[in-house]
């Protein structure tokens, strides 16, 4: 057992933390092994497309709700290309001017930081 101490708005917490050691453990490896293979796709993805030079890229961390365009289609500034989720809400992203869409880097359900590339442009 681990104790800690957390802090949320201010207020302090004393936590106990039992380490895993019946069934639940086992999903939670395989839970996490599925996470990274998702990863390493996009990127391979966007090693074997031609990468526009205009990059469209995360304002917030969230996950990939869905994709409003594709590798190829013609979009105007403001045109929505993804769109992400975060606490619950919706957050399009949207080309920063007008072009056509080079490479889509993510995939629905992906978890992304901000920042993180999600297409490019030319």
């Amino acid at each position: 057992m681990k104790n800690y101490t957390i802090t949320v708005n201010g207020n302090v917490y004393d936590v106990t933390v039992e380490e895993g050691t019946g069934i639940g453990a086992a999903p939670a490896a395989a839970k996490a092994a599925p996470k990274a293979a998702p990863k390493a796709a996009p990127a391979a993805a966007k090693a074997s497309s031609g990468a526009g030079s205009i990059k469209i890229e995360a304002g917030a961390a969230g996950k990939v709700f869905k994709l409003e365009a594709s590798a190829g289609q013609a979009v105007k500034k403001g045109d929505t290309v993804v769109i992400l989720e975060a606490m619950k809400m919706e957050i399009p992203v949207v080309a920063p001017q007008d072009g056509t869409v080079a490479s889509i880097d993510v995939a629905v359900g992906d978890a992304v930081e901000a920042g993180a590339l999600l297409a490019t442009m030319n």
